[in-house]
């Protein structure tokens, strides 16, 4: 009985230190040389998808593992050098550490007869071997595939994904920039932009909640925690007219005015992105009809020249390792798994932190891969009709969330909480 862990983020040493805890035997493949996944800062492009002045979204209260606080000298917000130190910390505190393979690239996870899954890895010095698990643990992420919008033409200055933005640099300086979305890292890249940039306009095809990271001077998650117990409609409506009071109209400024409750879609949190656009630095457009050199002609039929354009348009959930016939959820609008990390088909399978709350992931993952380890010792026993389960769980998400791959793992983080809580509960 053997697990193989893919990917030494913060779902994986949490994988890792559950498995050690429950005696069970793991080897833990990272393919960088640093623990902690998107947090590991590297100025290459295409490693990590934090910048150079990234902090979290969700508070240090909402973000620390349950069972190994955050340390209080750590703002409400710490920067992804402090989040990368305690992840850091965190493996070391709970002996997973040294059990990282570093530079390890799983390039094949394939089951085989018996049900056993043999692992094929490149190690550092570029030689491939396979090794054989009882049991699998996917931790490898689903913030680093880019996904790229769809638009006709070509545009010809600088292009890049949001994933391989590091910094607004004094390269910046005078350009005129467009940002593509409306999500957490287009009002991170449009604010730093908007620092250096002769002019900054940000593209939205759709209407966005902008949530500050303070109400009433504690963190907003803390705040909103503090209202579970009331109907979830009951939330949605007074958290949209509290915003409503304190923003006043979204098309007044020239952002799209949503007609929908919060928590109709992913929201982004962000405190600085109104007051910027009511200064003038940051200039609202519509969606794009199409590239044309340095143009871009947008839908409302204006056109502006850019020198640089930055699409900050998600991530595809993609795993290299599997034949894509096997597991797919690269186009998926709902995830097909019990409390998004059980297989229906495959038992030795488990997706740890393939979820995305509104709050932060790693707390639950560390309670995602204690159940998965209680299965594993045997203590645990999955539900006989998991595939009426699964089916049930995608056809009822926490809120109506708007459809596409965007909210295919969206989950809310209390409930999604009290869930596995209540699954493991059940363990004997």
């Amino acid at each position: 009985m053997t697990v193989c862990i893919i990917g030494a983020g913060p779902s994986g040493i949490t994988a890792a230190k559950n498995c050690r805890a429950a005696g069970i035997p793991f080897a833990l493949y990272e393919q960088s040389g640093k623990v902690g996944g998107n947090w590991v800062f590297d100025d290459a492009s295409g490693h990590s998808s934090v910048y150079e002045n990234t902090h979290i979204i969700s508070s240090k209260t909402l973000s620390s593992y349950e069972d190994y606080p955050m340390p209080a000298s750590y703002p409400d917000y710490p920067s992804h050098r402090q989040v990368q130190a305690y992840f850091e910390d965190y493996a070391r505190h709970f002996g997973v550490f040294n059990d990282v393979r570093f530079h390890h690239r799983v390039l094949r996870a394939v089951r085989v007869e018996g049900g056993e899954w043999a692992i094929t890895v490149r190690d550092p010095e570029g030689s491939e071997t396979t090794e054989h698990f009882s049991h699998l643990m996917v931790c490898n992420g689903h913030h680093w595939n880019p996904r790229y919008p769809e638009i006709p033409g070509t545009f010809d200055g600088t292009y890049l994904h949001s994933h391989g933005f590091k910094r607004a640099d004094d390269s910046w300086r005078g350009k005129r920039v467009l940002v593509i979305g409306a999500g957490n890292s287009a009002s991170d890249v449009a604010v730093e932009s908007a620092r250096i940039a002769g002019a900054v306009h940000l593209s939205m095809r759709s209407p966005q909640w902008f949530i500050p990271k303070y109400l009433f001077g504690v963190p907003a998650d803390v705040l909103a925690s503090r209202s579970t117990w009331l109907p979830k409609r009951l939330r949605q409506l007074g958290l949209t007219r509290l915003l409503k009071t304190l923003q006043g109209s979204y098309a007044g400024i020239g952002l799209p005015e949503n007609t929908k409750p919060v928590m109709s879609q992913h929201p982004t949190v962000n405190s600085d992105l109104l007051d910027v656009v009511r200064h003038g630095r940051i200039v609202p457009k519509p969606g794009i009809a199409r590239y044309e050199g340095h143009d871009v002609v947008f839908t409302d039929g204006t056109r502006e020249t850019y020198d640089i354009v930055v699409a900050c348009t998600g991530f595809k959930i993609t795993f290299p390792f599997f034949a894509p016939e096997f597991f797919s959820l690269e186009h998926a609008e709902r995830v097909p798994l019990y409390r998004k990390m059980m297989h229906a088909e495959v038992p030795n399978l488990y997706f740890i932190g393939l979820f995305q709350p509104l709050g932060c992931i790693w707390p639950l993952a560390d309670y995602q891969s204690r159940l998965a380890c209680e299965e594993i010792r045997g203590r645990y026993r999955r539900p006989v009709d998991l595939g009426a389960k699964i089916a049930h769980e995608m056809a009822h998400p926490h809120y109506d969330w708007e459809a596409g791959p965007r909210h295919s793992t969206e989950v809310d983080y209390h409930m999604f909480r009290a869930e596995l809580l209540a699954e493991l509960a059940r363990v004997a």
